[in-house]
Protein backbone atom coordinates (compact mmCIF):
# COMPACT_ATOMS: atom_id res chain seq x y z
CA UNK A 1 0.00 0.00 0.00
CA UNK A 2 1.14 3.24 -0.74
CA UNK A 3 1.28 6.28 1.75
CA UNK A 4 -1.29 8.31 0.43
CA UNK A 5 -3.51 5.33 0.00
CA UNK A 6 -2.72 4.57 3.39
CA UNK A 7 -3.31 8.12 4.69
CA UNK A 8 -6.85 7.87 2.55
CA UNK A 9 -8.01 4.83 4.00
CA UNK A 10 -7.41 5.88 7.31
CA UNK A 11 -9.31 9.12 6.40
CA UNK A 12 -12.62 7.20 5.15
CA UNK A 13 -12.63 5.46 8.79
CA UNK A 14 -14.39 9.29 10.24
CA UNK A 15 -17.17 8.73 7.77
CA UNK A 16 -20.40 7.09 9.00
CA UNK A 17 -23.89 6.15 7.81
CA UNK A 18 -26.14 9.39 7.09
CA UNK A 19 -23.18 11.31 6.81
CA UNK A 20 -23.07 13.87 4.05
CA UNK A 21 -19.56 13.56 2.41
CA UNK A 22 -17.54 16.22 0.24
CA UNK A 23 -15.32 14.30 -1.84
CA UNK A 24 -11.84 15.98 -2.89
CA UNK A 25 -9.49 16.15 -5.83
CA UNK A 26 -6.58 14.54 -6.75
CA UNK A 27 -3.82 11.77 -6.84
CA UNK A 28 -5.04 11.25 -2.45
CA UNK A 29 -8.87 12.17 -2.90
CA UNK A 30 -8.44 9.32 -5.24
CA UNK A 31 -7.73 6.65 -2.50
CA UNK A 32 -10.55 7.73 -0.55
CA UNK A 33 -13.71 7.97 -2.97
CA UNK A 34 -12.28 3.93 -4.11
CA UNK A 35 -12.18 3.22 -0.31
CA UNK A 36 -15.57 5.27 0.28
CA UNK A 37 -17.24 3.14 -2.94
CA UNK A 38 -16.15 -0.43 -1.38
CA UNK A 39 -17.33 0.95 2.07
CA UNK A 40 -20.86 1.83 0.48
CA UNK A 41 -20.84 -1.76 -1.95
CA UNK A 42 -20.81 -3.17 1.50
CA UNK A 43 -23.61 -1.26 3.03
CA UNK A 44 -22.56 2.26 3.79
CA UNK A 45 -25.28 4.38 3.68
CA UNK A 46 -23.76 8.49 2.71
CA UNK A 47 -24.63 10.84 -0.15
CA UNK A 48 -21.89 12.97 -1.07
CA UNK A 49 -21.12 15.84 -3.66
CA UNK A 50 -17.69 16.30 -5.53
CA UNK A 51 -15.21 18.99 -6.19
CA UNK A 52 -14.18 18.04 -10.00
CA UNK A 53 -15.82 16.54 -12.83
CA UNK A 54 -13.28 13.67 -12.47
CA UNK A 55 -13.82 13.46 -9.12
CA UNK A 56 -17.92 12.86 -10.11
CA UNK A 57 -17.09 10.44 -12.30
CA UNK A 58 -15.38 8.17 -9.86
CA UNK A 59 -17.51 8.12 -7.75
CA UNK A 60 -20.48 7.72 -10.20
CA UNK A 61 -18.59 4.65 -11.17
CA UNK A 62 -18.31 2.87 -8.00
CA UNK A 63 -21.99 3.48 -7.07
CA UNK A 64 -21.89 6.41 -4.32
CA UNK A 65 -24.54 8.24 -4.77
CA UNK A 66 -24.28 11.54 -5.25
CA UNK A 67 -26.38 14.72 -4.57
CA UNK A 68 -26.89 17.99 -6.34
CA UNK A 69 -25.83 21.20 -4.05
CA UNK A 70 -29.18 22.46 -4.42
CA UNK A 71 -30.30 20.14 -2.51
CA UNK A 72 -28.09 20.32 0.57
CA UNK A 73 -27.32 23.02 2.58
CA UNK A 74 -24.54 21.92 4.32
CA UNK A 75 -21.97 18.45 4.92
CA UNK A 76 -20.79 16.80 7.68
CA UNK A 77 -17.48 16.20 6.22
CA UNK A 78 -15.04 16.32 3.25
CA UNK A 79 -11.93 14.36 2.61
CA UNK A 80 -9.13 16.35 0.48
CA UNK A 81 -5.86 16.30 -0.26
CA UNK A 82 -3.36 19.35 -0.08
CA UNK A 83 0.43 20.42 -1.67
CA UNK A 84 1.51 21.59 1.32
CA UNK A 85 0.52 22.01 4.56
CA UNK A 86 1.61 23.45 7.93
CA UNK A 87 1.85 22.36 11.57
CA UNK A 88 -1.26 25.28 12.13
CA UNK A 89 -3.00 22.90 9.20
CA UNK A 90 -2.46 25.98 7.05
CA UNK A 91 -2.56 24.49 2.93
CA UNK A 92 -1.89 24.97 -0.16
CA UNK A 93 -4.24 23.31 -2.71
CA UNK A 94 -5.27 23.89 -6.01
CA UNK A 95 -2.59 21.78 -7.38
CA UNK A 96 -5.21 19.67 -9.79
CA UNK A 97 -7.08 22.96 -10.41
CA UNK A 98 -10.11 22.42 -8.38
CA UNK A 99 -9.21 25.00 -5.73
CA UNK A 100 -12.23 27.01 -5.91
CA UNK A 101 -14.50 24.03 -6.12
CA UNK A 102 -12.59 22.67 -3.50
CA UNK A 103 -12.63 25.76 -0.95
CA UNK A 104 -16.57 26.14 -1.23
CA UNK A 105 -17.57 22.55 -0.24
CA UNK A 106 -14.72 22.48 2.84
CA UNK A 107 -15.80 25.94 3.48
CA UNK A 108 -19.57 24.49 3.77
CA UNK A 109 -17.99 21.40 5.76
CA UNK A 110 -18.87 20.66 9.61
CA UNK A 111 -15.24 18.92 9.35
CA UNK A 112 -12.39 19.02 6.73
CA UNK A 113 -10.23 16.31 6.75
CA UNK A 114 -6.66 16.64 4.64
CA UNK A 115 -5.26 13.20 3.42
CA UNK A 116 -1.56 13.54 2.58
CA UNK A 117 2.08 11.69 2.57
CA UNK A 118 4.66 13.08 4.09
CA UNK A 119 6.39 14.60 1.60
CA UNK A 120 3.26 17.59 1.99
CA UNK A 121 4.01 18.24 5.32
CA UNK A 122 6.22 21.56 5.43
CA UNK A 123 7.49 23.80 8.40
CA UNK A 124 6.89 27.02 5.95
CA UNK A 125 4.33 27.04 3.59
CA UNK A 126 5.54 28.52 -0.34
CA UNK A 127 7.83 26.08 -2.17
CA UNK A 128 4.93 24.41 -4.03
CA UNK A 129 3.06 27.37 -6.27
CA UNK A 130 0.66 28.68 -5.04
CA UNK A 131 -2.31 28.07 -7.07
CA UNK A 132 -4.78 31.74 -7.85
CA UNK A 133 -8.12 31.12 -9.61
CA UNK A 134 -8.58 34.15 -12.41
CA UNK A 135 -11.11 35.24 -14.92
CA UNK A 136 -9.57 35.36 -18.33
CA UNK A 137 -10.71 38.69 -19.16
CA UNK A 138 -7.65 41.47 -18.96
CA UNK A 139 -5.58 38.38 -17.62
CA UNK A 140 -2.48 40.27 -18.12
CA UNK A 141 -3.42 42.96 -16.10
CA UNK A 142 -4.44 40.11 -13.21
CA UNK A 143 -0.84 38.79 -13.34
CA UNK A 144 0.84 41.72 -13.24
CA UNK A 145 -0.80 42.43 -10.23
CA UNK A 146 -0.01 39.31 -8.80
CA UNK A 147 3.81 39.81 -9.45
CA UNK A 148 3.49 42.92 -7.22
CA UNK A 149 3.00 40.92 -4.50
CA UNK A 150 6.94 39.56 -4.97
CA UNK A 151 6.42 36.22 -6.79
CA UNK A 152 7.05 35.11 -10.17
CA UNK A 153 3.06 33.92 -11.65
CA UNK A 154 2.92 31.71 -14.24
CA UNK A 155 -0.12 31.10 -16.50
CA UNK A 156 -0.97 27.20 -16.09
CA UNK A 157 -1.22 25.35 -19.74
CA UNK A 158 -2.58 22.33 -20.66
CA UNK A 159 -0.16 21.44 -23.66
CA UNK A 160 0.34 24.49 -25.58
CA UNK A 161 -2.77 25.75 -24.48
CA UNK A 162 -3.51 28.23 -21.28
CA UNK A 163 -5.31 24.99 -18.82
CA UNK A 164 -8.80 26.43 -17.71
CA UNK A 165 -10.58 25.07 -15.08
CA UNK A 166 -14.10 23.18 -14.49
CA UNK A 167 -15.25 26.90 -13.92
CA UNK A 168 -13.58 28.04 -17.15
CA UNK A 169 -10.89 30.32 -15.83
CA UNK A 170 -7.38 30.82 -15.76
CA UNK A 171 -5.02 29.27 -12.96
CA UNK A 172 -1.99 31.44 -12.14
CA UNK A 173 0.97 29.84 -10.36
CA UNK A 174 2.54 31.67 -8.37
CA UNK A 175 6.17 31.41 -7.22
CA UNK A 176 7.30 32.59 -3.66
CA UNK A 177 8.99 30.11 -2.38
CA UNK A 178 8.41 30.89 1.15
CA UNK A 179 5.22 32.47 2.24
CA UNK A 180 6.09 34.06 5.50
CA UNK A 181 2.00 35.14 6.69
CA UNK A 182 -0.49 33.16 4.81
CA UNK A 183 -2.97 35.02 6.33
CA UNK A 184 -2.02 38.41 5.32
CA UNK A 185 -1.18 36.82 1.52
CA UNK A 186 -4.74 35.95 1.43
CA UNK A 187 -6.11 39.20 2.17
CA UNK A 188 -3.55 40.66 -0.89
CA UNK A 189 -4.71 38.26 -3.01
CA UNK A 190 -8.89 38.77 -2.56
CA UNK A 191 -8.14 42.53 -3.37
CA UNK A 192 -7.00 41.83 -6.68
CA UNK A 193 -10.03 42.52 -9.25
CA UNK A 194 -9.23 39.11 -11.88
CA UNK A 195 -8.78 36.93 -8.96
CA UNK A 196 -11.76 34.17 -8.12
CA UNK A 197 -10.07 32.01 -5.65
CA UNK A 198 -6.70 31.19 -4.45
CA UNK A 199 -4.78 28.47 -2.93
CA UNK A 200 -4.48 29.00 0.47
CA UNK A 201 -7.23 27.10 3.06
CA UNK A 202 -6.46 28.79 6.50
CA UNK A 203 -8.48 28.10 9.12
CA UNK A 204 -10.55 25.34 7.41
CA UNK A 205 -9.18 22.06 7.68
CA UNK A 206 -10.10 20.35 11.33
CA UNK A 207 -7.65 17.42 11.09
CA UNK A 208 -4.40 16.19 8.91
CA UNK A 209 -3.86 12.03 8.50
CA UNK A 210 -0.51 11.96 7.02
CA UNK A 211 1.12 9.06 5.89
CA UNK A 212 4.64 8.12 5.86
CA UNK A 213 6.87 6.11 4.38
CA UNK A 214 7.93 3.82 7.16
CA UNK A 215 3.80 2.44 7.21
CA UNK A 216 3.20 4.65 10.48
CA UNK A 217 0.25 7.36 10.51
CA UNK A 218 0.28 11.14 12.12
CA UNK A 219 -2.70 12.45 13.25
CA UNK A 220 -2.59 16.24 13.52
CA UNK A 221 -5.44 18.10 15.06
CA UNK A 222 -6.11 21.84 13.98
CA UNK A 223 -6.56 24.88 16.11
CA UNK A 224 -10.01 26.60 15.30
Amino acid sequence: MNVKQLAAEKAVEYVQDGMKVGLGTGSTAYWAIRKLGERVSEGLKITAVATSQASEDQARELGIPLVAFGDIDSLDLTIDGADELDSKLQLIKGGGGALLREKIVASNSTRMIVVADESKAVTTLGKFPLPVEIITFAREWTVAELAKLGCKPVLRKNGDELYKTDNGNYIADCHFEAIDSAADLALKLQGIPGVVEHGLFIGIADLAIIGKNDGSIEIIEGVQ
